[in-house]
Protein backbone atom coordinates (compact mmCIF):
# COMPACT_ATOMS: atom_id res chain seq x y z
CA UNK A 1 0.00 0.00 0.00
CA UNK A 2 3.00 2.65 0.68
CA UNK A 3 3.76 2.26 -2.90
CA UNK A 4 0.34 2.42 -4.30
CA UNK A 5 -0.80 6.27 -5.68
CA UNK A 6 -4.77 7.15 -5.12
CA UNK A 7 -6.08 3.99 -3.79
CA UNK A 8 -10.18 4.34 -3.30
CA UNK A 9 -10.46 1.40 -1.03
CA UNK A 10 -8.42 -1.58 0.21
CA UNK A 11 -10.52 -4.99 0.80
CA UNK A 12 -8.33 -7.42 2.88
CA UNK A 13 -9.98 -10.71 2.52
CA UNK A 14 -9.45 -14.34 5.37
CA UNK A 15 -11.68 -16.61 6.49
CA UNK A 16 -10.76 -16.26 10.05
CA UNK A 17 -12.30 -13.14 11.38
CA UNK A 18 -10.43 -12.50 14.64
CA UNK A 19 -7.28 -12.11 12.87
CA UNK A 20 -8.85 -10.02 9.41
CA UNK A 21 -9.96 -7.29 12.49
CA UNK A 22 -6.87 -6.88 13.87
CA UNK A 23 -4.97 -6.41 10.22
CA UNK A 24 -7.94 -3.91 9.54
CA UNK A 25 -7.14 -1.91 12.65
CA UNK A 26 -3.33 -2.16 12.44
CA UNK A 27 -4.03 -1.04 8.46
CA UNK A 28 -5.81 1.97 9.42
CA UNK A 29 -3.45 2.44 11.89
CA UNK A 30 -0.80 2.62 9.25
CA UNK A 31 -2.62 4.07 6.22
CA UNK A 32 -5.36 6.39 8.17
CA UNK A 33 -5.93 7.81 4.35
CA UNK A 34 -7.48 4.99 2.96
CA UNK A 35 -10.52 2.99 3.47
CA UNK A 36 -10.34 -0.62 4.75
CA UNK A 37 -13.05 -2.62 4.32
CA UNK A 38 -12.32 -6.35 5.72
CA UNK A 39 -14.30 -9.29 4.32
CA UNK A 40 -14.67 -12.50 5.96
CA UNK A 41 -14.99 -14.88 3.14
CA UNK A 42 -13.74 -18.00 1.36
CA UNK A 43 -11.71 -16.82 -1.27
CA UNK A 44 -12.36 -19.44 -3.16
CA UNK A 45 -15.87 -19.03 -3.91
CA UNK A 46 -17.47 -15.28 -5.18
CA UNK A 47 -18.06 -13.04 -2.83
CA UNK A 48 -19.44 -9.39 -2.63
CA UNK A 49 -17.45 -6.57 -2.47
CA UNK A 50 -18.47 -3.96 -0.26
CA UNK A 51 -19.41 -0.38 -1.03
CA UNK A 52 -16.67 1.92 -0.40
CA UNK A 53 -17.13 5.47 0.13
CA UNK A 54 -15.35 6.29 -3.66
CA UNK A 55 -15.87 4.23 -6.36
CA UNK A 56 -12.47 2.50 -7.29
CA UNK A 57 -11.76 3.08 -11.55
CA UNK A 58 -10.16 -0.49 -11.51
CA UNK A 59 -10.18 -3.21 -8.99
CA UNK A 60 -6.50 -4.91 -8.46
CA UNK A 61 -6.95 -8.34 -6.92
CA UNK A 62 -3.45 -9.42 -4.84
CA UNK A 63 -2.45 -12.67 -3.78
CA UNK A 64 1.05 -12.71 -2.58
CA UNK A 65 3.23 -15.69 -1.73
CA UNK A 66 2.82 -18.27 -3.19
CA UNK A 67 -0.47 -19.94 -2.08
CA UNK A 68 -2.45 -20.67 -5.83
CA UNK A 69 0.90 -23.20 -5.51
CA UNK A 70 -1.00 -25.68 -2.46
CA UNK A 71 -4.26 -26.43 -5.11
CA UNK A 72 -4.13 -28.69 -7.73
CA UNK A 73 -4.57 -27.93 -11.33
CA UNK A 74 -8.52 -27.99 -11.57
CA UNK A 75 -8.53 -26.25 -7.68
CA UNK A 76 -6.15 -23.18 -8.88
CA UNK A 77 -7.83 -22.68 -12.24
CA UNK A 78 -11.18 -22.38 -10.71
CA UNK A 79 -9.61 -20.01 -7.84
CA UNK A 80 -7.92 -18.05 -10.70
CA UNK A 81 -11.52 -17.91 -12.21
CA UNK A 82 -12.87 -16.44 -8.92
CA UNK A 83 -10.35 -13.90 -8.95
CA UNK A 84 -11.39 -12.90 -12.68
CA UNK A 85 -14.82 -12.55 -11.19
CA UNK A 86 -13.87 -10.20 -8.57
CA UNK A 87 -11.61 -8.20 -10.62
CA UNK A 88 -14.33 -6.89 -12.84
CA UNK A 89 -14.05 -5.13 -15.86
CA UNK A 90 -10.64 -3.64 -16.86
CA UNK A 91 -9.33 -5.35 -13.44
CA UNK A 92 -5.97 -7.19 -13.15
CA UNK A 93 -4.41 -9.60 -10.98
CA UNK A 94 -1.17 -9.31 -8.96
CA UNK A 95 0.11 -12.75 -7.57
CA UNK A 96 3.02 -14.49 -6.14
CA UNK A 97 4.32 -18.16 -7.38
CA UNK A 98 7.00 -20.48 -6.73
CA UNK A 99 8.94 -21.48 -9.59
CA UNK A 100 10.18 -25.34 -10.65
CA UNK A 101 14.22 -24.89 -9.89
CA UNK A 102 16.52 -27.43 -9.35
CA UNK A 103 15.04 -30.92 -6.83
CA UNK A 104 17.97 -30.36 -4.66
CA UNK A 105 17.21 -26.87 -3.83
CA UNK A 106 13.37 -27.26 -2.98
CA UNK A 107 14.01 -30.80 -1.33
CA UNK A 108 16.49 -29.29 0.86
CA UNK A 109 13.77 -26.52 1.21
CA UNK A 110 10.72 -28.85 2.51
CA UNK A 111 13.80 -30.96 4.31
CA UNK A 112 15.17 -27.95 6.36
CA UNK A 113 18.03 -29.38 8.75
CA UNK A 114 16.21 -27.12 11.51
CA UNK A 115 13.22 -28.79 11.28
CA UNK A 116 10.74 -25.61 10.58
CA UNK A 117 8.85 -27.56 7.95
CA UNK A 118 8.34 -31.01 10.24
CA UNK A 119 7.22 -28.59 13.04
CA UNK A 120 4.91 -26.69 11.25
CA UNK A 121 3.51 -30.06 9.30
CA UNK A 122 3.25 -32.12 12.59
CA UNK A 123 1.27 -29.37 14.04
CA UNK A 124 -1.80 -30.37 11.80
CA UNK A 125 -2.03 -33.56 14.52
CA UNK A 126 -1.49 -30.93 17.25
CA UNK A 127 -4.05 -28.62 16.10
CA UNK A 128 -6.86 -31.73 15.50
CA UNK A 129 -6.17 -33.13 18.82
CA UNK A 130 -6.63 -29.37 20.47
CA UNK A 131 -9.59 -27.91 18.14
CA UNK A 132 -11.53 -31.42 17.46
CA UNK A 133 -10.29 -33.93 20.14
CA UNK A 134 -8.53 -36.15 18.19
CA UNK A 135 -5.72 -38.42 19.70
CA UNK A 136 -2.97 -38.44 17.36
CA UNK A 137 -0.03 -39.24 18.80
CA UNK A 138 2.11 -36.70 17.20
CA UNK A 139 5.72 -38.20 18.26
CA UNK A 140 4.42 -41.57 16.38
CA UNK A 141 4.72 -39.38 12.81
CA UNK A 142 7.46 -38.45 11.01
CA UNK A 143 7.67 -35.72 8.58
CA UNK A 144 8.40 -37.01 4.67
CA UNK A 145 8.63 -34.14 1.45
CA UNK A 146 9.65 -35.12 -1.77
CA UNK A 147 9.79 -33.61 -4.94
CA UNK A 148 8.61 -35.09 -8.29
CA UNK A 149 9.63 -32.92 -11.31
CA UNK A 150 7.72 -34.56 -13.74
CA UNK A 151 4.28 -33.53 -12.16
CA UNK A 152 6.50 -30.68 -10.24
CA UNK A 153 5.52 -30.75 -6.74
CA UNK A 154 5.98 -31.11 -3.60
CA UNK A 155 4.28 -33.80 -1.67
CA UNK A 156 4.13 -33.68 1.78
CA UNK A 157 3.29 -36.05 4.04
CA UNK A 158 3.17 -37.52 8.12
CA UNK A 159 4.07 -40.94 8.23
CA UNK A 160 3.26 -43.28 10.86
CA UNK A 161 6.24 -45.34 12.28
CA UNK A 162 3.77 -47.98 14.12
CA UNK A 163 0.55 -49.35 13.69
CA UNK A 164 -1.91 -47.44 15.53
CA UNK A 165 -6.10 -46.82 16.37
CA UNK A 166 -7.04 -42.90 16.10
CA UNK A 167 -10.14 -41.76 17.05
CA UNK A 168 -11.76 -38.17 16.02
CA UNK A 169 -14.85 -36.82 15.16
CA UNK A 170 -16.66 -40.04 16.35
CA UNK A 171 -14.65 -42.35 14.00
CA UNK A 172 -12.13 -44.44 14.66
CA UNK A 173 -9.08 -45.09 11.51
CA UNK A 174 -6.74 -47.56 11.76
CA UNK A 175 -3.59 -46.60 10.48
CA UNK A 176 -0.58 -49.30 9.26
CA UNK A 177 3.00 -48.49 10.12
CA UNK A 178 4.49 -46.47 7.43
CA UNK A 179 1.41 -45.59 6.02
CA UNK A 180 1.48 -41.97 5.11
CA UNK A 181 -1.29 -38.96 5.52
CA UNK A 182 -1.13 -36.27 2.64
CA UNK A 183 -1.01 -32.98 4.03
CA UNK A 184 -0.17 -30.38 1.42
CA UNK A 185 0.89 -30.77 -2.21
CA UNK A 186 3.57 -27.61 -3.16
CA UNK A 187 3.23 -26.81 -7.21
CA UNK A 188 5.67 -25.01 -8.74
CA UNK A 189 5.28 -23.34 -12.05
CA UNK A 190 7.07 -22.02 -15.11
CA UNK A 191 6.14 -18.42 -15.86
CA UNK A 192 4.70 -20.40 -19.31
CA UNK A 193 2.81 -22.87 -17.74
CA UNK A 194 1.22 -20.13 -15.31
CA UNK A 195 0.97 -18.11 -18.13
CA UNK A 196 -1.26 -20.62 -20.17
CA UNK A 197 -3.57 -21.51 -16.86
CA UNK A 198 -4.15 -18.19 -16.00
CA UNK A 199 -5.29 -17.58 -19.75
CA UNK A 200 -7.85 -20.42 -19.34
CA UNK A 201 -9.45 -18.24 -16.57
CA UNK A 202 -9.62 -15.46 -18.83
CA UNK A 203 -6.65 -13.55 -17.27
CA UNK A 204 -3.40 -12.31 -20.19
CA UNK A 205 0.21 -12.34 -18.08
CA UNK A 206 1.48 -9.03 -18.78
CA UNK A 207 4.87 -8.08 -16.57
CA UNK A 208 7.00 -10.43 -14.58
CA UNK A 209 9.30 -10.04 -11.87
CA UNK A 210 11.86 -12.92 -10.45
CA UNK A 211 14.50 -12.56 -8.39
CA UNK A 212 18.00 -13.43 -10.04
CA UNK A 213 18.10 -16.54 -9.71
CA UNK A 214 14.45 -17.29 -10.70
CA UNK A 215 13.20 -18.80 -7.77
CA UNK A 216 10.08 -16.99 -7.55
CA UNK A 217 7.84 -14.93 -9.51
CA UNK A 218 5.49 -12.04 -8.80
CA UNK A 219 3.15 -11.76 -12.28
CA UNK A 220 0.51 -8.62 -13.48
CA UNK A 221 -2.24 -10.36 -15.45
CA UNK A 222 -4.98 -8.59 -16.46
CA UNK A 223 -8.67 -9.90 -18.08
CA UNK A 224 -8.63 -11.10 -21.27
Amino acid sequence: LAHFEDVAVYVPVDISEEHLLESQMSIKADFPGVEVLPVVADFTRPFALPNPEVAPLRNIVYFPGSTIGNFEYEDALGLLRVMHQEAGEDGALLIGIDLQKAPAVINAAYNDAAGVTARFNLNILSHLNHAFGADFDVDAFEHRANYDEEEGRVAIELVSDRAQVVSIGGEVIDIASGEAILTEYSHKYTLDGFAAMANDAGFVMGKAWTDPERRFGVLYCTRD
